[in-house]
């Protein structure tokens, strides 16, 4: 099947864009890998450093005849999607060993969970922490001993800030190691009617505890498609981690096998071999346009709009939001995971999962499949499927049909015809709405202003009763240089509690919502931020407000408003505590959400 002309036209458009900034991105890659394997570099002393407590594998890295794989690992246990990786290190260096090489822990990067801090004053770090996981990812590599590295990293800002780190270090050969979801607990749709039953007052903390635990109960990544889940979608899609390995639960003998291959396959691709494959010829313009299509099929995270730019600009490669609006038109929605729709992460991998959808989207034209990846042979290896076959992780050819619609579905029969994002722009600025879970009637929607300045204000109108007509509620300086531009989730119950009322309610802010969006319209990222002047600054309650995803348009119809000056809100308070005064340099450095908000690219 030739490649869809739209996929083409934006990719072609892409390439021509980052000419220059790709072009000396790969000339320093290349000047990297000119000068051989890094460990050459390295004194005698300062390498006895780096092997001092080796035990008996000093020996073989002193030689450097054989490849040292580098382990960069965002293990704690308070993140349950990391708790898995604890046990990762050690089982890493065996297949090392086994495989004649050694393996080191390079470094750590932190790992927080958005679930811990949503609603909370450390959400507002969240962001940022995507910066200083790539720092910290620099960091570790820059002892300069590593011949390939394996990341470990499945979160919201983990595994983009790990992807910023690993292509400035391009020219060392990557394989990411994913540690794989839950298994399945109390259903995400049951867990959000008991938020919306407390949100109304109609059952106490007691209750929401329990539907909470029941839900969120093991190791693993949270079961819902949000942005841990879409990340791993998205290293699938762009060939770094091993066919079909995403969604295979923890502590399971073949989660165990596929880490061991995945070592292996780092292995294999040094340039002590004849296989070398660097990471910065994988993360090129047609492995990035493959990421956003995935988005645009399965309906993913709101975040990767942030993310993905950021992550290009690493790699040198530029993406701008029109790229992301000219694909989503072209690319049908064929996955319905929750909030998308009832099923969990768990349901939708039985059903055919990735595999299949990457078999039928490059069957039709729809990705790149002769993509550089980390299993060699292009994307189309990418509708395999692991099997465990003597201890060890095979590939064998995955499904062809889905194995149940109501979760996958064929591009000849899709959910719907276009994909789950929408670029909203007007005289309110450019943002962008997750359209996948809103039901249609909702689209567009034109009504009076609300507005606050933080999130906790609009809870207590609510639960003062104060929303009672159709209302755009705004919620704005949440951008970066405000406060970390927080994701506004905690928003969700009590909104959805209105539309549940029959009030349409929809949230314009230049903050974010969570990867877990659902069924609220929320134009989000809202760009320039109102603490730059943006149009959000100027708006005042009772403006006429029209949000219309149908159409792509985000105005405020009061003819008035340009005229006035822009609110002055005092923001000290954003400065300070939970560790805020550490981030005040990101804060003034920070880019704007259209080029992924980002301070260190």
């Amino acid at each position: 099947m030739p490649l869809n002309d739209t996929v083409a036209k934006v990719t072609d458009r892409i390439i021509a864009r980052s000419a220059d900034t790709r072009r000396t991105y790969l000339d320093r890659m290349a000047k990297a890998a000119a000068e051989g394997p890094r460990r050459a570099h390295l004194t005698c002393g300062n390498q006895a450093h780096a092997y001092a407590a080796m035990g008996d594998a000093q020996a073989d890295l002193a030689a450097a005849r054989a490849p040292n794989l580098g382990i960069v690992t965002a293990y704690n246990d308070m993140l349950s999607a990391h708790q898995p990786f604890e046990e990762f290190p050690e089982l890493i260096r065996q297949a090392a060993r086994a495989a004649g090489a050694t393996a080191q822990v390079a470094g750590g990067v932190p790992a927080m969970c958005d679930g811990v801090t949503q609603g909370q004053v450390g959400m507002e770090l969240s962001l940022f922490s995507r910066d200083v996981i790539a720092l910290a990812t620099g960091i570790s590599l820059s002892h300069n001993c590593y011949d390939a590295a394996v990341y470990l990293g499945v979160c919201d800002k983990i595994v983009p800030g790990l992807i910023i780190g690993a292509a400035t270090f391009g020219y060392i050969p990557a394989v990411f190691l994913p540690a794989g979801p839950m298994v399945s607990g109390l259903p995400n749709d049951e867990k959000a009617k008991v938020r919306k039953q407390f949100a109304a007052g109609e059952i106490g903390r007691e209750e929401l505890m329990a539907s909470e635990m029941a839900s969120y109960h093991g190791p693993g990544t949270c079961t819902f498609y949000g942005t841990a889940n879409s990340n791993q979608m998205l290293m699938e899609f762009m060939g770094l981690h091993l066919p079909g390995s995403s969604f295979v639960n923890p502590n399971t003998p073949l989660r165990e096998a596929l880490t061991k291959a995945g070592v292996e396959t780092a292995l294999s691709m040094t340039a002590l071999g004849n296989n070398y494959r660097p990471v910065s010829q994988i993360l090129d313009e047609k492995a990035f346009v493959n990421g956003m299509v995935g988005l645009m099929a399965t309906g993913g995270s709101t975040n990767l709009i942030l993310h993905l730019p950021a992550m290009a600009r690493a790699a040198g490669v530029i993406l701008e939001l029109e790229d992301f609006a000219d694909l989503s038109p072209a690319v049908p929605l064929l996955a319905k995971v929750y909030p998308n729709g009832l099923a969990d992460v768990n349901h939708f991998h039985a059903a055919g999962g990735l595999g299949y959808l990457i078999g039928e989207l490059v069957g039709d034209g729809l990705l790149h499949g002769d993509t550089m990846t980390v299993q060699g042979n292009g994307l189309k290896d990418y509708a395999q499927e692991p099997k465990l076959q003597g201890g060890r992780a095979v590939w064998v050819d995955g499904p062809r049909e889905s194995l149940n619609e109501k979760i996958v579905r064929p591009v000849s029969n899709p959910f719907q015809e276009t994909g789950g994002l929408k670029r909203l722009r007007g005289s309110l600025g450019t943002g962008v709405m997750k359209v996948s879970a809103v039901k249609e009637d909702l689209h567009e929607i034109v009504a009076p202003a609300r507005v606050f300045e933080d999130q906790d204000a609009v809870k207590q109108a609510f639960q003062k009763g104060e929303f009672v007509s159709d209302t755009v509620v705004i919620v704005r300086f949440q951008g970066p240089k405000s406060n970390g531009m927080p994701e506004l989730h905690n928003l969700t119950p009590c909104l959805s509690v209105c539309l549940d009322r029959g009030i349409k309610v929809a949230l314009v802010t230049d903050g974010r919502m969570s990867g877990a969006s659902g069924k609220v319209p929320a134009a989000i990222h809202v760009s320039p931020e109102a603490i730059d002047g943006g149009p959000l600054a100027y708006v005042q309650d009772g403006d006429m407000i029209r949000v219309d995803a149908r159409e792509g348009l985000l105005e405020n119809l009061n003819e008035e408003w340009r005229a006035r000056s822009p609110a002055q809100p005092d923001l000290s308070d954003n400065g300070h505590g939970v560790g805020r005064e550490l981030f005040e340099i990101f804060r003034q450095n920070a880019g704007p959400a259209v080029s992924g908000a980002g301070v260190v690219v």
